[in-house]
């Protein structure tokens, strides 16, 4: 994310050196956005209708229930210090209102409009225009980065003001990779406190995404698309991801992959559950495995002299998996899960690996978990992030503080554990 002077926008808040008093605040909520995470679909895109049919359960909308209940309370709060009022605008249903809090004092909703039988990218780009022409003077949207693409887009084709109205993305889909995602659900409810009363700069940050066409040939790789303005809080904005690996470190991959051909060769009876990302998949070929890019695998214990690899798994195939590694009076056999940290954002869980849902992680055990990395994405990560979807599993995680990270052969440091 890039500084630069406050966008007219973010100028705007302020009249004669004083704060406004009332706002208005575009939501947009993406109802198929992470329907595919648990499933193991790499993107919701055009896969909502089969999602739902396999029993998949909203994310977006939830989550954007969260920070408004969060948004509420804070707006009702001490931190209020100047008694700002909020007027939410938006369309009625599931890409608005059906995720509002129960109305009160300091914050209202203002229906501009009704959400189809059923939505696509044309709706958003409607909803979008609907939000500028109402006079939204920042958009809360709960998605991925499809999301934030089409709400970008909509807004350049709009004119310039427009593409200066600030986003605040609340983490809901499967994909997450662009600057303006807040790290969580509460996070963006403060982050858009601090903007109503001016505590943030305005900065323009990157809209990212999944390269389809080049995954589509197995490489993975994560482009911009474009940008967009975004309030600038390194606490609370997670920023872009980088993408770190070089070819130069395919010593430093094979010296990760040997260590965990050791545990392997060491333990016949160990499973391992195997994270997604490039850094993993590169260990995998140096251990003769084939692993999926962006899903999670699991390679199983020795049995007739082999073990077998499960690929691509969705969190029902993985706690199925999971539950049947115990021995005969039922306790718990060896078992590791190995998770690669997203460069530049630093979450191990809750970004592109949402099959491990709180129920996955809770069968492995968080003691079972171990974080790889190379030296080159440690650079600058002083903390890794966890965003398990559950609260109180993340309060479990925040009272653990470190988490050990391979970084080499036999060679491991502790990172901290840092609130998302």
């Amino acid at each position: 994310m890039s500084e630069t002077s406050l966008s007219g926008f973010c100028a705007g808040l302020l009249e004669g050196g004083t704060l406004r008093m009332s706002m208005r605040i575009g939501i947009v909520v993406n109802p198929d956005a992470g329907l595919g995470g648990r499933l193991g679909f790499k993107g919701s895109d055009g896969r909502a209708a089969e999602a739902r049919a396999a029993g998949a359960e909203d994310r977006a909308g939830p989550r954007m229930l969260q920070a408004l209940e969060n948004l509420k309370t804070l707006l009702n709060g001490s931190l209020n210090r100047s008694g700002v009022e909020l007027t939410c605008i938006g369309w009625d249903g599931r890409m608005g209102s059906t995720w509002f809090p129960e109305k009160g004092t300091k914050i209202d909703f203002e229906s501009i409009g009704s959400t189809p039988g059923e939505t696509s990218v044309a709706d958003t780009t409607s909803l979008v225009q609907s939000l500028v022409k109402a006079g939204a003077e920042a958009i809360l949207y709960a998605g991925g980065d499809g999301t934030t693409r089409d709400i970008a887009n909509t807004l350049e084709s709009i004119g310039k003001e427009a593409q200066e109205i600030p986003l605040i993305g609340v983490p809901g889909g499967v994909k997450m990779h662009s600057g303006c995602f807040a790290t969580t659900p509460k996070a963006a409810a403060e982050v858009t406190l601090a903007f109503l009363l001016g505590d943030l700069r305005c900065a323009i940050t990157e809209v990212m995404d999944l390269d389809e066409e080049i995954y589509q040939e197995g490489v993975w790789k994560v482009r911009m698309y474009g940008e967009a303005w975004t309030p600038s809080s390194p606490r609370f904005m997670q920023g872009a991801k980088e993408q770190v690996e070089r070819t130069s470190e395919s010593d430093t991959i094979e010296g990760l992959a040997q260590h965990v051909e050791s545990l392997l060769s060491t333990d016949e009876d160990l499973m391992v559950v195997w994270g997604s990302g490039g850094t993993l998949r590169r260990m995998g070929d140096f251990c003769g495995e084939e692993l999926t890019l962006l899903g999670i695998d699991i390679l199983g214990p020795v049995e007739n002299g082999e073990r077998k690899l499960y690929s691509d798994l969705n969190e029902q195939q993985l706690l199925e998996i999971i539950e049947q590694h115990v021995d005969e009076n039922g306790e718990q056999r060896p078992r590791l899960l190995l998770l690669s940290p997203m460069g530049g954002q630093g979450f191990l869980i809750g970004r592109g690996n949402l099959q491990l849902s709180p129920d996955v992680l809770q069968m492995i055990g968080i003691d079972h978990i171990l974080g790889v990395a190379t030296p080159a994405k440690l650079i600058g990560l002083n903390a890794v992030r966890i965003d398990t979807g559950d609260v109180d599993l993340d309060q479990v995680f925040q009272n653990k503080r470190f988490i050990k990270i391979l970084q080499g052969f036999r060679t491991t440091r502790l990172i901290r554990i840092e609130e998302a």
